[in-house]
């Protein structure tokens, strides 16, 4: 009868043991998701050549809280009006004015690190964006009835596929009237893509 008991005991101290290991681990996990990163599926192919559709990505929580962003960062976040995530690339950033002309992308700012971007003679201001992870045949022109976007704060951000543009460029609609907006701002950003697990581990 003793030995039953004991017995009995142990098991329970091993189940209570399991339960108090799984509510840890739910509270790493959801400490993980909520401050650190979190998993997200890309569901349209937006960002082609470099995300498609299904690609399993892991987003950075940290650089939002502690880090900064920079030019060329691919970032997930909600734009306002709208409930379902983003996934896009900084192009612009505070303080800058970004226009479009002949295909391309200028940057136009005082604070452009000398040597980053690539001179343009047409404009002594601007400077033309080398976008090295866009293929050299594709070309960015400006659509939706705007051609020049001054950045005052926060982040200017299109989509790598620049053949469909629901972005910045075309002020997150079909086209960009008056007060449309077409800022990214800081309470609207998740993180910034930090590893794309499949199909190919990629870090970003």
């Amino acid at each position: 009868m003793a030995f039953i008991w004991k017995k009995q005991l142990r098991f329970r101290s091993e189940a209570f043991d399991l339960l108090v290991f799984l509510v840890l681990v739910f509270w790493i996990v959801l400490f993980i998701r909520l401050f650190i990163a979190t998993p997200y599926t890309v569901i349209w192919s937006s960002m082609a050549p470099n995300f498609y559709q299904k690609d399993w990505i892991i987003v950075e929580k940290i650089t939002q809280r502690f880090g900064t962003f920079n030019r060329g960062d691919v970032i997930v976040f909600v734009a306002q009006w709208k409930t379902s995530p983003y996934i896009k690339r900084i192009i612009g950033l505070p303080w800058e004015t970004v226009k479009f002309q002949d295909g391309a992308v200028y940057i136009c700012s005082d604070n452009v690190p000398s040597g980053s971007l690539i001179k343009d003679s047409e404009w002594n201001s601007c400077e033309r964006l080398p976008e090295q992870y866009l293929p050299e045949w594709l070309k960015t022109n400006a659509t939706c009835g705007k051609d020049e976007f001054k950045v005052k704060w926060w982040y200017f951000v299109m989509w790598d596929n620049r053949w469909r543009t629901t972005d910045s460029l075309c002020c997150f609609g079909i086209e960009c009237y008056e007060w449309a907006n077409y800022i990214v701002r800081d309470i609207d950003l998740i993180g910034k893509v930090w590893v794309r697990l499949y199909p190919k581990f990629t870090k970003f």
